[in-house]
């Protein structure tokens, strides 16, 4: 294995100053602000800025998915087409998570942040104006990637997090980008039914190149120096799940909640708007609203996780998500007792999958300080990896077996997660906590 020099350091960069007797300016007040130093605890101002910007930034993957029957019509797409806009979203994720995300223990993490972010706008645009297929999952495709700026910041919020601070720290910043993820439906319904799906997309575009300039003045200036080329990066990134069991366990854990979620939330969009339901889009997008009650437990499990109750958090979660597929599963004939099943069973998903995320999160970041963004890079990538086939299952099928055969999919993956749990506690030896590896 290559040896690595990791320093840690906040690093101001030089601002132009005000020449020979000219008054000094905001800016200048803001770039001579002293940065805090890694592990001091972030400022309230900041640490929401860094929950927005991952929210906004991870949003434009999932504007989609109460829009799909839309898009579809506009474009005239398939059902099944239309599906792999969702699927295509979360393989670019996926390959920025692997080929971007690892650039933080490289590159100045500000710089990195504000560059992806402004990208994020420029590809939206791509997809707002799309006139076919082609273009439109393009664009998706291409947002997906540059979108990782949202798990640059995840990592950089825990370096600059006091060490009995990360738990929440991590929850506060992963409540952000659950509330995008979620809203992200909301917002693409209402906008949508105000001027046309292309609407939610241009509004997107501004909000990331507001954010950008915002990153750009609020954040400290953070390097670490792995010293790696970007080549042996790659590979020390791809290494550590030789050389990381937690990693290995955690990894295979998130993608399978992942998976469950994407199950879920690409079946929604065509079970509502079918005729058991016959929403239109602002009301499916509204369920996002409903979700967005799971993203609190974001914050607790951070706090759970701070008391070493990690493992024990991952269990009780895993075994919700299998009971929340009961209850979906009765959601899908229509009507008031119908809806009230699948309401609280998307409640119960939501909560669980994210409450085994972070505390996944919180075990992974532990493992080594120094190579936080490519802990990161390795579990996020295989978290989207079981995201982008969770989404390609779904669509087939959805096309074979309706909303029973996704219920049937739902449940199957959450067994082999509550199977995953028990084999990982069987081989900690049977206890809920400790730092055994």
């Amino acid at each position: 294995m290559e040896t690595e020099r990791v320093e840690n350091e906040l690093i101001p960069e030089p601002e132009p100053g005000p020449g020979p007797g000219a008054e000094p300016t905001a800016g200048d007040a803001l770039a001579a602000r002293p940065a805090a130093r890694p592990g001091s605890a972030l400022g309230r101002g900041t640490l929401l800025l860094m929950s927005v910007a991952a929210g906004l930034s991870v949003a434009g993957n999932y504007f989609a998915q109460p829009l799909l029957d839309v898009i579809g019509r506009d474009l005239h797409l398939s059902a099944s087409t239309a599906a792999l806009v969702v699927t295509v979203a979360q393989v670019g994720y996926g390959l920025g998570l692997l080929l971007l995300v690892p650039l933080g223990d490289l590159l100045e993490r500000r710089r990195l942040a504000v560059t992806l972010t402004a990208a994020t706008a420029l590809f939206l645009t791509i997809t707002a104006s799309a006139p076919n297929a082609a273009l439109l999952l393009t664009g998706t495709a291409l947002t997906g990637l540059a979108s990782v700026a949202a798990q640059v910041v995840v990592p950089y919020a825990a370096t600059l997090a006091a060490p009995a601070e990360r738990g929440r720290t991590v929850g506060t910043v992963m409540t952000g980008l659950l509330l995008g993820i979620l809203l992200a439906r909301t917002a693409a319904g209402l906008l949508a039914e105000l001027g046309g799906w292309r609407t939610v997309y241009w509004v997107n575009a501004a909000l990331m190149l507001l954010m950008a300039l915002l990153l750009r003045l609020r954040l400290p200036a953070l390097r670490t120096t792995a010293g790696l080329r970007y080549p042996a990066l790659l590979r020390s990134t791809l290494a550590l799940f030789a050389q990381e069991p937690v990693l290995r366990w955690r990894g295979a854990l998130g993608a399978l909640t992942f998976a469950g979620f994407s199950v879920l939330w690409t079946a929604l969009a065509f079970l509502l708007s079918g005729p058991s339901y016959g929403w239109q889009e602002s009301a499916i997008g509204l369920l996002g609203l409903v979700g967005a009650a799971g993203s609190l437990s974001a914050s607790l499990g951070g706090r759970l996780a701070d008391r070493g109750l990690a493992h024990q958090v991952t269990g009780a979660a895993a075994f919700l998500l299998l009971g929340s597929w009961g209850l979906l599963a009765l959601g899908g004939a229509g009507g008031a007792w119908s809806l009230t099943a699948l309401l609280a069973g998307v409640i119960t998903l939501d909560l669980a999958a994210q409450a085994v995320h972070i505390s996944n999160q919180n075990l992974v970041y532990a493992v080594r300080p120094e190579a936080r963004n490519r802990l990161n890079s390795a579990y996020m990538t295989s978290y989207f990896v079981g995201g982008a086939v969770g989404s390609a299952l779904t669509s087939a099928v959805w096309g074979a077996a309706g909303w029973a055969g996704v219920c049937a999919l739902g449940a199957g993956l959450a067994v082999v997660t509550v199977a995953l749990w028990l084999a990982e506690r069987a081989r900690r030896g049977g206890s809920g906590g400790g730092r055994k590896r």
